[in-house]
Order: structure tokens, then C-alpha cells, then sequence
């Protein structure tokens, strides 16, 4: 169960606006991490504005065909998968399936990624990250009434690349409606 903000999300004229502005800056950013943190430092929605990666549990998805193409997999190359929810205090910002490949990130990250909190960005920004995306789906009606804090914004598929161009991650990404929210 995820935690309840008492401030609600933005009235519904001032919705599509934020939107907007947050897909800008999530479709030509970097990291989707630094992206959020910048945005929940901004609007006030923690005292404390770094991500927490909040483990989904579940059975882990497969990649397809396509997602194998862009990673550049060999066919017996293993991937990981990990599932979380991005969260900057008590507002859950975002989910994400992340499918990594272990064999191109060094034992630390891999590490880091398996045993702590720390969201994908900030773990492989050593790296340098680039942002290649694959897809954006609006899920609401940008004349729709004001969302609620859990319910769905709009989804990115992105591929992550090294600076020197070798892609390891495919990132699939919710963000939901207490993006759009303000802190206390």
C-alpha cells in the first residue's frame, strides 16, 4: 500500500500544463532520476528531494524481440530485471521495469542495484549515461478532470547508453498522478 499525501494534485486547468513540462524534461533528459529529483525539489514535495527505489515484487518480465534488438543482445546474454516504484518522500512519483545487462555494469552497480534502494540512474551515472527514447503514450485526456495521486500519466520507453554509445538498459516508465502535486 502506498502512502496517502494530504495535498492533493493541481486543479485540472493547471494539469496539462505540468504535463507537458514534465515530459519535456523527462523526453530530453539524461536520467529520468536526476529529472525527478530536480522536479521534487522544485515543487516542494520532500524536505528531502533524492529517490527512493522501492522494490515490486513479482515475477520479472521478458524482453521481447524488439527490446533484445536494442540492447544489442547476444542470445544467450543475460539480462536482469528489476521493478520499482519511484518515490521522493511520501509521493510515489513514477514505476518503472528496468531490464539491464548485468555483464555491462561493473560488479558495484550490480551490487548496488541488488541490495539497495538507490534508483537505476544514480547507481549507473558513473557511466554517463545517454537517453535514447522509444516510445511516449499519454494515458489521460489532457481535458480529463484533475488525476488522483496514483493514477497514470503518461508512459516512456527509453533505451540507456554509456557515453561511448553501448546500450545497457531498456527503462519502461509510469508516471502517475502525484508527480503533478505539491509538498506540505
Amino acid at each position: 500500500m502506498r502512502p496517502v499525501s494530504a495535498e492533493p494534485v493541481p486543479p485540472a486547468e493547471a494539469t496539462a500544463g505540468l504535463v507537458a513540462a514534465l515530459q519535456a524534461r523527462i523526453l530530453s533528459g539524461h536520467s529520468a532520476t536526476a529529472v525527478l529529483e530536480a522536479w521534487c525539489a522544485e515543487r516542494g514535495l520532500s524536505a528531502d528531494p533524492h529517490l527512493v527505489a522501492r522494490r515490486i515484487s513479482g515475477p520479472d518480465k521478458p524482453l521481447d524481440a524488439a527490446q533484445r534488438r536494442r540492447l544489442g543482445l547476444a542470445p544467450d546474454e543475460p539480462v536482469r530485471y528489476r521493478r520499482v516504484r519511484l518515490a521522493c518522500g511520501v509521493h510515489v512519483l513514477s514505476e518503472a521495469d528496468n531490464w539491464y545487462v548485468p555483464g555491462r555494469l561493473t560488479p558495484a552497480m550490480n551490487a548496488a542495484l541488488d541490495e539497495t534502494d538507490a534508483p537505476f540512474g544514480r547507481v549507473v551515472r558513473p557511466l554517463e549515461p545517454t537517453r535514447r527514447n522509444v516510445a511516449l503514450r499519454p494515458l489521460r485526456d489532457p481535458d480529463a478532470p484533475a488525476p488522483g495521486l496514483d493514477d497514470p500519466l503518461f508512459e516512456v520507453d527509453a533505451v540507456l547508453a554509456t557515453g561511448a554509445g553501448l546500450p545497457f538498459c531498456e527503462v519502461a516508465e509510469t508516471y502517475l498522478g502525484a508527480v503533478l502535486g505539491r509538498g506540505p
